[in-house]
């Protein structure tokens, strides 16, 4: 059974929402599917974010409903990601999805990993 979260532990950009939604668009990605966030072990820091799309919410996920995209996350990622931003940029430094984690204590160049 899944849990809807009314207060969102984890955010989403505006920005990033659009480039969630451009995505699913150019892959043909159906509605009602959602944006799986987590995190794994590896990387040079520990651990590492992990972002896909998936059907539907998996038992013990918690979904989070924010900027028109549905967000599913497992009980583990989100004792990582609590309080996370997922944001987005194309900037410089190259284009793609960016966490602004308060929990991460440590993390790597790329900023593709971290430790908690």
């Amino acid at each position: 059974m899944s849990n809807t979260q009314t207060e969102a532990e984890i955010k989403i950009t505006e920005k990033a929402a659009v480039e969630v939604k451009n995505i699913m668009n150019e892959n043909s990605i159906p509605d009602g599917y959602g944006l799986r966030v987590g995190v794994k072990g590896g990387g040079c820091s520990g651990l590492t974010y992990t972002l896909g799309f998936d059907a539907e919410a998996k038992d013990g996920d918690t979904v989070i409903e924010l900027n028109g995209v549905k967000l599913f996350v497992d009980g583990k990622s989100l004792f990582y990601l609590s309080g996370t931003e997922l944001d987005f940029t194309s900037g410089l430094n190259g284009r793609g999805f960016i966490f602004n984690n308060p929990n991460a204590t440590k993390t790597c160049g790329c900023g593709e990993s971290f430790s908690a």
